[in-house]
Protein backbone atom coordinates (compact mmCIF):
# COMPACT_ATOMS: atom_id res chain seq x y z
CA UNK A 1 0.00 0.00 0.00
CA UNK A 2 2.55 2.63 0.73
CA UNK A 3 4.38 1.69 -2.17
CA UNK A 4 1.24 1.89 -4.24
CA UNK A 5 0.57 5.40 -2.28
CA UNK A 6 4.13 6.86 -3.08
CA UNK A 7 3.93 6.22 -6.96
CA UNK A 8 0.61 7.78 -6.86
CA UNK A 9 1.85 10.88 -5.18
CA UNK A 10 4.81 10.43 -7.68
CA UNK A 11 2.54 10.62 -10.67
CA UNK A 12 0.65 13.57 -9.62
CA UNK A 13 4.17 15.35 -9.49
CA UNK A 14 4.57 14.52 -12.42
CA UNK A 15 1.25 16.00 -13.88
CA UNK A 16 1.85 18.51 -11.57
CA UNK A 17 5.30 19.80 -13.30
CA UNK A 18 4.50 19.53 -16.88
CA UNK A 19 1.56 20.61 -18.91
CA UNK A 20 0.86 17.44 -20.94
CA UNK A 21 2.23 13.57 -20.30
CA UNK A 22 1.93 10.66 -22.15
CA UNK A 23 0.91 7.12 -20.92
CA UNK A 24 4.40 5.95 -22.27
CA UNK A 25 6.24 8.54 -20.83
CA UNK A 26 4.60 8.53 -17.08
CA UNK A 27 5.13 4.36 -17.25
CA UNK A 28 8.84 4.93 -18.02
CA UNK A 29 8.82 7.85 -15.65
CA UNK A 30 7.43 5.61 -12.88
CA UNK A 31 8.73 2.10 -14.06
CA UNK A 32 5.44 0.44 -14.24
CA UNK A 33 3.88 -0.78 -17.37
CA UNK A 34 0.77 1.69 -18.69
CA UNK A 35 -1.94 -0.08 -17.11
CA UNK A 36 -0.86 0.90 -13.81
CA UNK A 37 -0.79 4.00 -14.86
CA UNK A 38 -3.95 3.86 -16.00
CA UNK A 39 -5.22 2.65 -12.67
CA UNK A 40 -3.04 5.16 -10.45
CA UNK A 41 -4.86 8.35 -12.60
CA UNK A 42 -8.37 6.80 -11.48
CA UNK A 43 -7.34 6.34 -8.24
CA UNK A 44 -6.14 9.89 -8.90
CA UNK A 45 -9.80 11.14 -9.91
CA UNK A 46 -11.20 9.11 -6.86
CA UNK A 47 -9.21 10.95 -4.38
CA UNK A 48 -10.74 14.34 -6.12
CA UNK A 49 -8.07 15.35 -8.24
CA UNK A 50 -8.68 16.98 -11.54
CA UNK A 51 -7.04 14.33 -14.35
CA UNK A 52 -8.24 14.74 -17.85
CA UNK A 53 -7.41 12.39 -20.02
CA UNK A 54 -6.50 13.69 -24.36
CA UNK A 55 -8.10 11.45 -26.85
CA UNK A 56 -5.28 10.76 -29.81
CA UNK A 57 -2.47 9.12 -31.27
CA UNK A 58 -0.10 11.44 -28.91
CA UNK A 59 -2.79 11.50 -26.24
CA UNK A 60 -2.15 11.25 -22.26
CA UNK A 61 -2.88 13.32 -19.19
CA UNK A 62 -3.13 16.59 -17.71
CA UNK A 63 -4.49 18.29 -14.98
CA UNK A 64 -7.39 20.42 -15.53
CA UNK A 65 -6.40 23.99 -15.94
CA UNK A 66 -7.20 26.50 -13.76
CA UNK A 67 -7.44 23.81 -11.04
CA UNK A 68 -5.84 23.61 -7.26
CA UNK A 69 -4.18 20.60 -6.74
CA UNK A 70 -3.10 19.95 -3.14
CA UNK A 71 -0.60 18.81 -2.03
CA UNK A 72 2.12 20.78 -3.92
CA UNK A 73 5.07 18.71 -3.45
CA UNK A 74 8.50 20.14 -3.53
CA UNK A 75 12.26 18.25 -3.20
CA UNK A 76 14.82 20.28 -0.76
CA UNK A 77 16.81 21.44 -3.95
CA UNK A 78 13.10 22.60 -5.34
CA UNK A 79 12.44 24.20 -2.69
CA UNK A 80 15.49 26.05 -1.85
CA UNK A 81 15.20 27.39 -4.87
CA UNK A 82 12.09 28.83 -4.55
CA UNK A 83 13.01 30.42 -0.86
CA UNK A 84 16.32 31.94 -2.64
CA UNK A 85 14.43 33.62 -5.13
CA UNK A 86 11.41 35.06 -2.58
CA UNK A 87 14.39 35.52 -0.04
CA UNK A 88 15.74 38.05 -2.94
CA UNK A 89 13.09 39.43 -3.89
CA UNK A 90 12.46 40.31 0.26
CA UNK A 91 15.88 41.83 0.41
CA UNK A 92 15.92 44.11 -2.44
CA UNK A 93 12.51 45.86 -0.58
CA UNK A 94 12.92 47.25 2.46
CA UNK A 95 9.54 46.58 3.08
CA UNK A 96 9.08 43.28 2.23
CA UNK A 97 5.76 42.25 -0.33
CA UNK A 98 3.26 40.90 1.58
CA UNK A 99 2.66 38.21 -0.90
CA UNK A 100 6.42 36.59 -0.69
CA UNK A 101 6.40 36.49 3.12
CA UNK A 102 3.09 34.64 2.78
CA UNK A 103 4.18 32.41 0.15
CA UNK A 104 7.30 31.63 1.86
CA UNK A 105 5.47 30.57 5.14
CA UNK A 106 3.14 28.64 3.00
CA UNK A 107 5.72 26.13 1.30
CA UNK A 108 7.23 26.17 4.92
CA UNK A 109 4.69 24.59 6.55
CA UNK A 110 4.18 22.33 3.37
CA UNK A 111 7.58 20.40 3.68
CA UNK A 112 8.16 17.90 5.74
CA UNK A 113 9.85 18.96 9.28
CA UNK A 114 13.51 17.78 8.49
CA UNK A 115 13.47 19.88 5.04
CA UNK A 116 11.84 22.53 6.68
CA UNK A 117 14.39 22.53 9.53
CA UNK A 118 17.09 22.49 6.68
CA UNK A 119 15.90 25.57 4.95
CA UNK A 120 15.71 27.59 8.24
CA UNK A 121 19.13 27.05 8.79
CA UNK A 122 20.24 28.67 5.32
CA UNK A 123 17.97 31.54 5.92
CA UNK A 124 19.32 31.84 9.13
CA UNK A 125 23.09 32.20 7.81
CA UNK A 126 22.10 34.12 4.33
CA UNK A 127 23.26 37.82 4.58
CA UNK A 128 22.80 40.68 1.46
CA UNK A 129 24.52 43.69 0.75
CA UNK A 130 22.84 46.75 -0.37
CA UNK A 131 23.97 45.57 -4.20
CA UNK A 132 22.28 42.19 -3.88
CA UNK A 133 20.67 40.28 -6.45
CA UNK A 134 21.27 37.52 -9.58
CA UNK A 135 20.15 34.25 -9.99
CA UNK A 136 20.24 31.78 -6.77
CA UNK A 137 23.61 29.11 -7.40
CA UNK A 138 23.08 25.31 -6.91
CA UNK A 139 20.60 24.53 -3.78
CA UNK A 140 22.36 21.24 -2.87
CA UNK A 141 25.43 23.29 -2.34
CA UNK A 142 23.74 26.51 -0.86
CA UNK A 143 22.34 23.55 1.65
CA UNK A 144 25.57 22.15 2.66
CA UNK A 145 27.40 25.61 2.79
CA UNK A 146 24.58 26.70 4.85
CA UNK A 147 24.30 24.14 7.65
CA UNK A 148 28.43 23.84 8.12
CA UNK A 149 27.93 27.67 8.52
CA UNK A 150 25.61 27.11 11.14
CA UNK A 151 27.38 24.36 12.63
CA UNK A 152 30.60 25.82 12.43
CA UNK A 153 31.85 22.60 10.65
CA UNK A 154 34.99 21.96 8.34
CA UNK A 155 34.09 21.85 4.30
CA UNK A 156 35.87 20.03 1.83
CA UNK A 157 35.38 22.11 -1.79
CA UNK A 158 36.14 21.67 -5.09
CA UNK A 159 36.14 24.97 -6.63
CA UNK A 160 37.29 26.00 -9.76
CA UNK A 161 39.50 29.20 -9.74
CA UNK A 162 39.12 32.78 -12.07
CA UNK A 163 41.32 31.17 -14.68
CA UNK A 164 38.98 27.96 -15.03
CA UNK A 165 41.59 25.95 -12.86
CA UNK A 166 40.28 23.18 -10.50
CA UNK A 167 41.31 23.10 -7.31
CA UNK A 168 40.77 21.39 -3.81
CA UNK A 169 40.25 23.56 -0.98
CA UNK A 170 40.18 22.54 2.78
CA UNK A 171 38.51 25.75 4.49
CA UNK A 172 36.28 26.76 8.20
CA UNK A 173 33.03 28.97 6.73
CA UNK A 174 31.58 31.82 8.25
CA UNK A 175 28.73 33.43 6.25
CA UNK A 176 26.74 33.44 2.48
CA UNK A 177 26.28 36.33 1.11
CA UNK A 178 24.60 38.17 -1.76
CA UNK A 179 25.88 41.14 -3.47
CA UNK A 180 26.06 42.67 -7.10
CA UNK A 181 24.85 39.48 -9.15
CA UNK A 182 26.35 36.70 -7.22
CA UNK A 183 26.68 34.54 -4.00
CA UNK A 184 30.04 34.46 -1.91
CA UNK A 185 31.04 31.96 0.60
CA UNK A 186 33.06 33.53 3.65
CA UNK A 187 36.03 31.26 4.50
CA UNK A 188 39.46 31.04 6.15
CA UNK A 189 41.42 28.79 3.83
CA UNK A 190 43.68 26.44 5.72
CA UNK A 191 45.79 25.65 3.05
CA UNK A 192 46.56 29.91 2.43
CA UNK A 193 46.31 30.50 6.44
CA UNK A 194 44.30 33.40 5.29
CA UNK A 195 40.52 34.34 5.12
CA UNK A 196 39.18 34.61 1.53
CA UNK A 197 36.05 34.86 -0.43
CA UNK A 198 34.45 31.88 -2.91
CA UNK A 199 32.30 32.56 -5.65
CA UNK A 200 29.27 29.43 -4.52
CA UNK A 201 28.42 29.75 -8.48
CA UNK A 202 32.30 28.25 -9.05
CA UNK A 203 32.65 25.27 -5.67
CA UNK A 204 31.46 22.19 -7.95
CA UNK A 205 31.27 20.02 -4.76
CA UNK A 206 30.87 20.25 -0.92
CA UNK A 207 31.23 18.03 1.48
CA UNK A 208 31.45 18.76 5.00
CA UNK A 209 34.93 17.05 6.93
CA UNK A 210 34.72 15.74 10.33
CA UNK A 211 35.49 18.27 13.49
CA UNK A 212 34.50 22.07 13.89
CA UNK A 213 35.71 24.81 14.29
CA UNK A 214 35.50 28.59 16.84
CA UNK A 215 33.72 30.87 14.53
CA UNK A 216 35.72 34.61 14.43
CA UNK A 217 33.41 36.96 16.90
CA UNK A 218 33.23 39.44 14.09
CA UNK A 219 29.61 38.26 12.40
CA UNK A 220 28.84 40.68 9.99
CA UNK A 221 29.11 38.42 6.80
CA UNK A 222 28.50 41.09 4.84
CA UNK A 223 30.99 43.55 6.03
CA UNK A 224 33.85 41.06 5.68
CA UNK A 225 32.99 40.45 2.12
CA UNK A 226 32.94 44.22 1.25
CA UNK A 227 36.20 44.60 3.04
CA UNK A 228 37.90 42.25 0.80
CA UNK A 229 36.65 43.64 -2.30
CA UNK A 230 37.97 47.07 -1.33
CA UNK A 231 40.98 45.70 -0.23
CA UNK A 232 41.73 43.40 -2.86
CA UNK A 233 45.35 43.66 -4.67
CA UNK A 234 45.03 45.28 -7.94
CA UNK A 235 47.48 47.06 -10.17
CA UNK A 236 46.66 50.73 -9.11
CA UNK A 237 46.03 52.01 -5.34
CA UNK A 238 44.41 55.42 -5.67
CA UNK A 239 44.04 57.96 -2.92
CA UNK A 240 42.05 60.97 -3.03
CA UNK A 241 40.64 63.93 -1.18
CA UNK A 242 36.78 64.70 -1.49
CA UNK A 243 35.16 67.62 0.34
CA UNK A 244 31.58 66.36 0.14
CA UNK A 245 28.93 64.62 2.78
CA UNK A 246 29.67 60.73 3.10
CA UNK A 247 26.37 59.68 1.07
CA UNK A 248 26.85 61.86 -2.04
CA UNK A 249 30.53 59.94 -1.73
CA UNK A 250 28.70 57.22 -1.54
CA UNK A 251 26.36 57.55 -4.00
CA UNK A 252 29.43 57.26 -6.75
CA UNK A 253 31.92 55.48 -4.60
CA UNK A 254 30.20 51.99 -2.68
CA UNK A 255 31.43 50.75 -0.05
CA UNK A 256 32.93 47.80 -2.01
CA UNK A 257 34.92 50.00 -4.04
CA UNK A 258 36.22 52.54 -1.84
CA UNK A 259 37.54 53.02 1.90
CA UNK A 260 36.19 56.13 3.32
CA UNK A 261 37.67 58.31 6.63
CA UNK A 262 37.19 61.53 7.44
CA UNK A 263 40.11 63.48 8.07
CA UNK A 264 40.71 64.77 11.70
CA UNK A 265 38.75 68.24 12.44
CA UNK A 266 36.09 67.88 10.13
CA UNK A 267 33.60 66.23 12.43
CA UNK A 268 33.98 69.40 14.70
CA UNK A 269 32.82 72.33 11.85
CA UNK A 270 29.42 71.23 12.02
CA UNK A 271 26.47 68.29 11.43
CA UNK A 272 27.43 64.43 8.92
CA UNK A 273 25.50 66.39 6.47
CA UNK A 274 27.63 69.13 6.07
CA UNK A 275 30.41 68.58 2.87
CA UNK A 276 33.55 67.73 5.02
CA UNK A 277 37.12 66.67 3.56
CA UNK A 278 37.49 63.01 3.18
CA UNK A 279 40.19 60.44 2.41
CA UNK A 280 39.42 58.10 -0.18
CA UNK A 281 41.29 54.96 -1.16
CA UNK A 282 40.50 52.70 -4.21
CA UNK A 283 42.28 49.73 -5.59
CA UNK A 284 41.80 49.58 -8.91
CA UNK A 285 42.88 47.37 -11.89
CA UNK A 286 42.05 49.91 -14.15
CA UNK A 287 42.00 53.77 -14.23
CA UNK A 288 40.03 54.70 -17.12
CA UNK A 289 36.49 54.48 -15.40
CA UNK A 290 37.65 57.11 -12.23
CA UNK A 291 37.93 60.51 -14.56
CA UNK A 292 34.17 59.96 -15.22
CA UNK A 293 33.70 59.71 -11.14
CA UNK A 294 35.61 62.40 -10.44
CA UNK A 295 33.46 64.50 -12.56
CA UNK A 296 30.07 63.25 -11.33
CA UNK A 297 30.99 64.00 -7.62
CA UNK A 298 30.77 67.48 -8.49
CA UNK A 299 32.62 68.66 -5.71
CA UNK A 300 35.96 69.96 -4.62
CA UNK A 301 38.73 66.70 -5.41
CA UNK A 302 42.57 66.13 -4.96
CA UNK A 303 44.05 63.37 -6.03
CA UNK A 304 46.49 62.73 -3.91
CA UNK A 305 48.18 59.47 -6.03
CA UNK A 306 49.21 58.13 -8.28
CA UNK A 307 50.47 60.48 -11.51
CA UNK A 308 49.08 58.74 -13.76
CA UNK A 309 45.33 59.51 -12.73
CA UNK A 310 46.26 62.92 -12.52
CA UNK A 311 47.81 62.87 -16.60
CA UNK A 312 44.50 61.12 -17.04
CA UNK A 313 42.36 63.76 -15.74
CA UNK A 314 44.23 66.53 -17.44
CA UNK A 315 43.80 64.86 -20.86
CA UNK A 316 39.95 64.42 -19.94
CA UNK A 317 39.77 67.99 -19.21
CA UNK A 318 41.43 68.84 -22.55
CA UNK A 319 39.44 66.76 -24.58
CA UNK A 320 36.09 68.28 -22.82
CA UNK A 321 37.41 71.70 -23.47
CA UNK A 322 38.01 71.06 -26.98
CA UNK A 323 34.64 69.61 -27.26
CA UNK A 324 33.04 73.01 -25.37
CA UNK A 325 35.02 75.00 -28.30
CA UNK A 326 36.93 76.51 -25.41
CA UNK A 327 40.31 75.27 -26.35
CA UNK A 328 43.50 77.59 -26.42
Amino acid sequence: MADTTARALQLLDLLQSAQQRTVAELAERLDVDERTVRRDVARLSDLGVPVETLRGRYGGYQLAPGQRVLPLMFSSEEAVTVFLGLSRAQAADREPEIAAQTALSKIKRALPATDAKRIDTLLGVMTHTAQSGGAAPDPAVMLTLAEAVNRSRVLDLRYLSGKGVATRRTVHPYGLVAHSERWYLIAFDTDKQEERTFRVDRIRTARSMPGSFVAPQQTDAAGRLLDHFVDADYRWQVVLRIRETEERIRAKLPRSVARLERLDGAVARGRDDTPAWHRTEIHAESLDWLPSVIAALDCEVVIDRPEELRNRVRDTATRMLHAAGDAR
